[in-house]
């Protein structure tokens, strides 16, 4: 049985700011790498096989936290970056609700945002899918691979690969910073989620996903 772990980055300061990040390489803050090292001293017992995460830093250096203490080299992989947020990148979630109200009325809804250049939640899933997929194929028969991504990308990644549809995605609340969902995969199963949300206990409020 192979085992994936679906690592959501440590806190930035655009996360604190409830600011739309997307696509926007920003760094962690100084929360966001003490969350990393707490993270990683629970993930090292899961003995992982190979480390893989998304080329922007934040989650590239959530990962190095992990590859410290494994010794562990980090494969990147540009399709596990967070959604693509267009015109939305850099604005508060309060300034898209006001200058957007469109938009963000079909995001709040969980539907695809006509306009703005925000990615379809298809195409995120289905990209993120693909490199999850990819990496559990770095693990040995039994092994376990540790995925670092983003908040929206992995959730949407995993319902993709779990082949669930956009309404029984819906009832997943939003990944924590610094927290992480648990897969497993055998041939007579197939992906099947074993935990979800699992992490060290937050320090503040859990901000959108994006």
């Amino acid at each position: 049985m192979t085992r994936l772990i679906v690592w959501r980055h440590g806190n930035t300061d655009w996360n604190a700011g409830a600011r739309v990040q997307g696509q926007t390489d920003v760094p962690l803050n100084d929360l966001g790498r003490r969350q990393a090292v707490d993270a990683a001293e629970l993930l090292v017992r899961m003995r992982p096989a190979a480390i893989v995460a998304s080329d922007l830093s934040r989650a590239a250096d959530t990962a190095a936290a992990l590859a410290a203490l494994t010794g562990l080299t980090i494969s990147t992989d540009e399709r596990l970056r967070e959604r693509h947020f267009g015109e939305w990148q850099g604005l508060t979630m309060a300034e898209v609700a006001a200058e957007r109200p469109e938009e963000h009325a079909r995001w709040t809804a969980g539907a695809d945002v006509i306009g703005g250049g925000v990615e379809t939640l298809e195409d995120l899933g289905k990209r993120v899918s693909d490199a999850l997929q990819d990496a559990a194929r770095q693990a040995p028969p039994g092994g376990t691979v540790v995925v670092a991504t983003h908040g929206a990308a992995a959730r949407q990644g995993v319902g993709h690969l779990l082949g669930w549809g956009r309404e029984q995605l819906r009832t997943l609340r939003a990944l924590q910073n610094c927290h992480w969902v648990e897969l497993t995969h055998d041939s007579a199963r197939g992906w099947q989620m074993a935990a979800y949300n699992v992490g060290v206990l937050a320090e503040r409020p859990v901000p959108p996903p994006v």
